[in-house]
């Protein structure tokens, strides 16, 4: 695959809202940022590894 199609392929073009208590958003966005991370981007890693965790399940 091509670096352009690669880059396509992981486009990010899709929002997921939640709602969560503000104290845990808070805290959780605090130590995202002590640990050099972003919310996100420890969010996607969560999506992504639940998703193949319980895939492989089924």
């Amino acid at each position: 695959m091509s670096n352009h199609n690669k880059a396509k392929a992981g486009k990010k073009n899709s929002q997921l809202v939640i709602r969560i208590n503000g104290e845990e958003r808070d805290a959780f966005v605090a130590l995202c940022e002590e640990l050099d991370t972003s919310a996100a981007r420890e969010v996607r890693r969560f999506i992504r590894q639940f998703v193949k965790e319980n895939s492989q399940a089924s």
